[in-house]
């Protein structure tokens, strides 16, 4: 097939990578086992000394122009998260959370049942909208996301199918790509890795493959991460392994307003959207605001708690580890600023950038292995955009890097946790 056919023009351009700004390596800070300065009390910095050493920190790849989208909005960004800087022609659209007014009714709510009003409320707008898995529909769920879905749409709009994830994620994406809005789930995203030829291959490249011709817009969703003695094959996370791939977009979210307002805007979005819940916690309640068509903008991250310390990020179940730990921290005088991610892909670096340039120190929280892992391209971001606003290395928090193991014990020393953090907190504070 011809160049041509694939739209190697404007296509291309479309889906560039971001040009990379040098690797962060060595044994030591600032260079091959150059020690880090330790002081109990580093002077803070208000800017770099030296302006020009710096690269300026660019508005997040979800405020830039997406040149495959006739009209950008809030409620669901697309195109390249990694767009090259010549596509600016849109006006740039600032993404910022819903307004919330100050007498609206808060519900708790737990993420399970949020999930399942963000689907069924989509369901009502657009009857394009249709959920497919296994036991999504006779036994209402696994973790019973889809309770009562099947009473209310009928059996061609919520179908139960066979256990073959390669087959039923290839019919929801061939569906979505003739015009209709799938919601695929998957029993866990460990068994997504039976049909990831399908998300990658099929859903994430098509629009490029085709010039921009054909969309897919599908939702992938389900249990991600480790649950509890399930062993290594049923405890994987994955969010770095889909976060990689340009054509998706990545979504992790840690509360039940944000489960349910991502996953409204993940629905409506154009593109396909792999949307990570956490295995642990569905069961779990908080404050949703009672308001109509709550909508959280895909690429937006979001302060969960301001100090003046250090900066922890993280996303999905490591955002609660990292409130605790920044509660206890308190209690000793250290004031952490923790950031969720929310979203993976895009990245919004901005706001971690603008976080670290007030508190001068990062560590970054993860459930995932390190290598390779979310923490690592966050660090990378910083040390591009605010190398000298640092005073201490940036440091990670993940799992160890082995297998999970079953053993209970084992697998509570494997995984990151509070006081993983509490310690890594110190150490850039040393």
């Amino acid at each position: 097939m011809s160049a041509s056919a694939f739209g190697a023009g404007a296509a291309a351009a479309r889906w560039a990578g971001r040009p990379g700004a040098g690797g962060f390596s060595g044994g030591g800070w600032g260079g091959a086992g150059a020690p880090a300065p330790a002081t109990a009390n580093p002077p803070r910095r208000r800017g770099p000394a030296n302006p020009a050493a710096a690269a300026p920190a660019p508005k997040a790849e979800a405020d830039k122009a997406q040149a495959d989208t006739p009209k950008a909005t809030a409620e669901g960004k697309t195109g390249d998260p990694e767009k090259a800087p010549t596509q600016t022609s849109t006006p740039k659209v600032e993404l910022r959370d819903p307004e919330i007014p100050a007498d609206a009714k808060l519900v708790k709510t737990t993420i399970r049942d949020a999930l399942r009003d963000a689907m069924a409320e989509e369901m009502r707008r657009d009857d394009k909208v249709f959920l497919i898995g296994e036991e999504v529909a006779q036994y209402q769920g696994a973790y019973k996301v889809s309770r009562e879905l099947l009473q209310e749409f009928g059996d061609q709009r919520v179908v139960d199918t066979p256990i073959t994830e390669h087959g039923f994620a290839g019919l929801g994406v061939g569906a979505a790509m003739a015009g209709l809005k799938p919601i695929v789930e998957f029993m866990t995203f460990n068994f997504a890795m039976q049909a990831i030829d399908h998300i990658i291959n099929s859903a994430a490249k098509t629009l490029y493959m085709s010039g921009g011709q054909i969309r897919a817009p599908i939702v992938f969703r389900g249990p991600n991460g480790a649950a509890s003695r399930v062993g290594a094959q049923h405890s994987q996370d994955y969010s770095a392994w889909y976060a990689q791939v340009p054509g998706l977009k990545v979504v992790a979210p840690y509360d039940a307003a944000d489960a349910k307002g991502l996953l409204k805007a993940a629905i409506r979005d154009p593109n396909p959207v792999v949307f990570l819940e956490h295995e642990m916690m569905y069961g779990l309640e908080f404050d949703v605001p009672e308001i109509e068509d709550y909508v959280v903008p895909i690429g937006k991250a979001k302060v969960r708690r301001e100090g003046r310390d250090v900066t922890i990020t993280a996303h999905s179940r490591m955002v609660g580890f990292a409130l605790q730990a920044a509660e206890k921290l308190a209690e000793e005088g250290i004031e952490c600023e923790v950031v969720d991610l929310r979203t993976l892909r895009p990245l919004d670096h901005e706001t971690i950038v603008e976080s670290v340039k007030k508190t001068s120190r990062l560590v970054s929280a993860e459930e995932g292995w390190g290598p390779m892992g979310v923490g690592a391209e966050v660090v990378a971001r910083v040390i591009e955009h605010a190398f000298d606003y640092l005073d201490a290395p940036p440091l990670r928090v993940h799992q160890e890097d082995v297998p999970l193991p079953y053993a209970a014990n084992l697998e509570a020393l494997s995984l990151p946790g509070v006081d993983k953090i509490i310690k890594a907190v110190k150490q850039v504070m040393a």
